[in-house]
């Protein structure tokens, strides 16, 4: 169920008031007011019976944020038998009748709590209260590092409680960069107290660290034991896997063949981009419905821009006779990747029966890497 962005809940006159300076800075919020005091809200306002409880039991999981102009105490003992967990649970932001403050309450990290709770304490003029040690330190946010740059982490139930420790009591921690954008971090800052920062996975030992976290497209669970059981995986969105098929081609054949190639070379699909092709290929059922079912792009070229691409390794000439480039996957992935060199060259994929076959190459992003400082005490 797709949830509205955000819930403000006012009681009293002022309580009204102060939504109402919020709604000019959360346009797409909707603003819920008691009884009493629906009268002073704008006309869009919406009902809220008193007590409260009852009612918020089947809207609190429609709101990815709920905003409420109620004391602490009273906003804990109602959502407090709501609570599922903190990867589907709603944030939480509590606002004084004054507002002085804005206080995060709930899902600081995972739900935008402390994003949101800055957000609204700067449409009030107020004074943000985050209680994260991540936050208030400055530190690492393991639980969603990256985020912003459209990483996500690969087990949110796997190591990410004790890396989140680790990083808050500056014991060693070692981040590995393999894949994404540079960005996860300040430019301007050193890393924090007691993290290391290395672009090579074989040159660390998994041993030496109190956790790894580690930023990569390849799965490691099987070529690196050591260091998977020990780390916090991230998946940046640094892969673009370029198809071909026959016309016609099985929609659960192509995926089950992408599924197979990315497996054989141990290839996260959870690092995926984009799906590139020729433009020949911008209607067929089965890439349309792989990026509809997995929330992929699909790039399309030209047969020229393709058949000038660099770094082509398998070139066809009946390829080049039927569609008039060389190749389509690997100058596909290549060109949408911008890269200059294939993570994966052309892999042909059928099954018995099957009466069609298709092509699949990847291409890794490029992207600079940084010397960043290690944090010291």
């Amino acid at each position: 169920m797709t949830r509205a962005p955000m819930a403000i809940h006012a009681i009293t006159r002022h309580g009204v008031g102060i939504a109402q300076r919020l709604l000019a800075a959360f346009p797409a919020a909707h603003l819920f007011a008691s009884d009493k005091v629906r009268a002073l809200a704008p006309p869009e306002a919406r009902p809220m019976p008193l007590p409260m409880g009852p009612w918020l039991v089947e809207l609190f999981g429609q709101y990815d944020c709920h905003v409420f102009v109620i004391s602490v105490g009273a906003v804990v003992r109602m959502v407090a038998p709501l609570l599922r967990d903190k990867k589907v649970d709603p944030a939480v932001v509590c606002v004084d009748d004054d507002a002085r403050f804005a206080i995060c309450v709930l899902s600081g990290h995972v739900g935008r709590g402390n994003e949101l709770t800055a957000r609204v304490a700067a449409a009030l003029a107020a004074v943000p209260v985050i209680t994260t040690a991540s936050d208030v330190r400055g530190t690492l946010t393991v639980d969603i590092l990256g985020r912003e740059l459209g990483w996500e982490l690969d087990d949110p139930d796997r190591n990410v409680t004790r890396g989140c420790a680790a990083v808050v009591n500056a014991a060693p921690v070692v981040f590995v960069q393999e894949a994404g954008e540079p960005g996860f971090w300040p430019e301007d800052r050193t890393l924090p107290e007691g993290v290391r920062y290395t672009t090579a996975l074989d040159d660390v030992d998994p041993a030496a660290a109190e956790i790894l976290l580690i930023a990569t497209d390849r799965e490691l669970r099987d070529s690196h034991p050591a260091h998977w059981a020990n780390a916090v995986i991230y998946r940046p969105r640094s892969l673009v896997v370029g198809l071909g098929c026959d016309r016609g081609a099985d929609p659960a054949m192509v995926e089950r063949g992408l599924m197979t190639v990315l497996a054989r070379h141990q290839l996260s699909p959870r690092s995926i981009q984009a799906i590139a092709t020729i433009d020949l290929k911008a209607s067929e059922p089965a890439f349309l419905a792989l990026c509809a079912r997995h929330r992929w792009p699909l790039m399309t070229f030209t047969a020229d821009e393709l058949d000038a691409t660099a770094g082509i390794e398998t070139p066809s000439t009946v390829v080049q006779r039927h569609v008039g480039t060389r190749g389509v996957c690997e100058p596909a992935a290549l060109r949408a990747a911008g890269a200059r060199a294939l993570a994966v060259t052309k892999q042909i994929y059928t099954e018995p029966g099957a009466g069609r076959s298709m092509t699949v190459a990847v291409a890794r992003i490029p992207h600079p890497r940084r010397a960043l400082s290690p944090g010291v005490a």
